[in-house]
């Protein structure tokens, strides 16, 4: 069967000062398709898709549709001409309601007033085509967690009836079954006759949806092939450039297994949502938190930051009861936390300010004498975290949202590693970046570790569990239910354990449950 290109875009480039964003690029999309864009953060997916969606203008180039030449001042434009984008970055307004925000570009009205009951109606459609039918269209945005606030992101999308709908890293936020709803969505949406942009990180997720995949690197076109045509590793070097070696760092043979716990908790209770936690980490341990997304593991990495009021339960150092009232004292000397948070975006840096006020900023009073600031030990500290985690970056004094969103990443780890944590807290700290960011990240876990860091690491994903982790606490309605040590770090147990059933069922069968 052929298929026949109705959107073009050819030679276009991009440059933000003296950074080559895209150079020469090129792309065809063609309708019924759903075509995936994979490459490395800062290959220039985003810039990309940006162009197409007209967030910005390219420098040189042109774009088609339909056979007719086109370019758009405005992201209005775009959705104009019926191409729609789910950014990364949420575009959704806290403070007001999930029907206000999937209307808010063109709300209905009756008397030259907002129809609320026919905007309600919009958002019940839009969330039933999103897979979204349990988000109230009533309910504000900022009570809803990250997973729901992304389907109602993919719903205001969907309500805009595009042509071209571009998903960069949609599912990063989402849980199990959020994702599965997700994908039958844009199946039918294809088989509606759609043109599908996807850009995801995950190969799983491209192994199932794409019919075409287009690969970048360092702004430029590499290859387009037809899905299922090239392996994992075939198409990681395409966007690496080179070889692809091992993912995970090989993990030691532990003998210390009787050393006494760095970090401890006792019987942790909070709300319904942490249930009699009792746990340990020793000194030069990766120990992960698995289960199902939403089962108390974001909590119980709160708890240990001093984050949580009302907490019930102990938490000790070195053996030592430990009152951790706030995130200050949790990184006090005496115990020495970091915690990388899950959305670097609104929790892990300001994006207004540099590349350094971003990476001192933790570090402020380590880096003060008399209430003044050491440059020079700034300067060679910030040096040495740049160096340490491979920052990507055109100066230290641009803003730090310009950064690729791996290179975002690694300035979050790095402004914490500047105060020499014992004791790091990640929650999911690899979500959304590229595959070659991912493995540095996880080399540097492991040299941490081996350093004598303890180190909890929760992860959405399955592999980096099992590939990361020494040990896995596999959480279910806020209560540990199994620890998994050595060869019984496998995806089997971990699903299981995730659903709270026996080993005995099948993993075609558990992973059904889990969909």
């Amino acid at each position: 069967m052929s298929v026949q290109t109705f959107f073009r875009m050819e030679g276009i480039s991009k440059r933000y000062g003296g950074v080559r964003a895209l150079e020469n690029a090129s792309l065809d999309v063609s309708a019924g398709r759903i075509h995936a864009i994979l490459g490395e953060n800062g290959a220039g997916k985003s810039t990309l898709i940006k162009v197409m969606a007209g967030v910005v203008a390219p420098d040189e180039g042109r774009m088609t549709l339909d056979g007719k030449e086109i370019s758009f001042g405005s992201p209005a434009a775009a959705n104009d001409a019926g191409i729609v984008c789910v950014f990364q970055e949420l575009s959704l307004i806290p403070d007001l309601s999930v029907a206000d925000n999937i209307a808010i570009s063109n709300p209905p009205t009756r008397f030259g007033m907002i129809d609320r009951a026919a905007q309600r109606r919009i958002a019940e459609e839009a969330l039933r085509r999103a897979g979204a039918e349990d988000v109230h269209p009533l309910a504000l945005v900022k009570d809803l967690p990250l997973s729901r606030r992304q389907m109602v992101e993919i719903a205001k999308a969907l309500a805009r009836k595009p042509r071209i709908l571009i998903l960069d890293e949609a599912t990063s936020a989402l849980t199990a079954s959020d994702v599965a709803k997700v994908f039958a969505v844009l199946k039918r949406l294809r088989s509606e006759g759609l043109a599908l942009l996807y850009i995801s990180h995950r190969m799983n997720e491209i192994a199932e949806l794409a019919d075409d995949c287009s690969v970048f690197r360092n702004g430029r076109h590499v290859a387009t092939y037809a899905a299922g045509s090239k392996t994992d590793n075939e198409v990681v070097e395409l966007m690496i450039g080179r070889e692809y070696s091992s993912v995970f760092p090989p993990k030691p043979v532990r003998t210390d297994s009787a050393a006494p716990p760095l970090l401890e908790c006792r019987h942790l209770t909070w709300t319904d949502r942490l249930n009699d936690i009792s746990m340990t980490i020793r000194a030069g341990e990766v120990v992960g938190l698995g289960g199902l997304d939403g089962q108390g593991q974001r909590e119980l990495l709160l708890a240990f930051f001093g984050v949580l009021r009302g907490l019930k339960g102990e938490i000790l150092v070195e053996g030592k009861p430990m009152s951790i009232s706030s995130p200050a004292a949790a990184r006090d000397g005496r115990i020495g936390m970091a915690l990388i948070p899950e959305d670097r975006k609104t929790e892990g840096l300001m994006l207004p300010m540099t590349v350094r006020e971003n990476l001192s900023f933790a570090s402020l009073d380590h880096l003060s004498r008399g209430g003044v600031i050491d440059r020079k030990l700034e300067e060679r500290k910030i040096e040495e975290m740049v160096r340490l985690l491979a920052i990507k970056t055109a100066g230290l004094d641009i803003p730090v949202g310009s950064l690729s969103g791996g290179n975002q990443q690694k300035v979050v780890i790095a402004k914490w590693l500047m105060r020499g944590p014992r004791i790091i807290l990640l929650n999911d700290p690899t979500r959304g970046i590229d595959v070659g960011t991912k493995q540095e990240i996880y080399q540097l876990l492991r040299k941490l570790s081996d350093a004598g860091a303890a180190i909890l690491f929760y992860s959405t994903d399955y592999d980096e569990l099992i590939g990361c982790c020494d040990r896995v606490l596999v959480l279910y309605d806020g209560a540990v239910k199994r620890e998994l040590v050595g060869d019984e770090i496998n995806e089997h147990a971990l699903i299981a354990s995730a659903l709270n059933i026996g080993d005995g069922q099948s993993v075609s069968a558990m992973e059904a449950a889990h969909g």
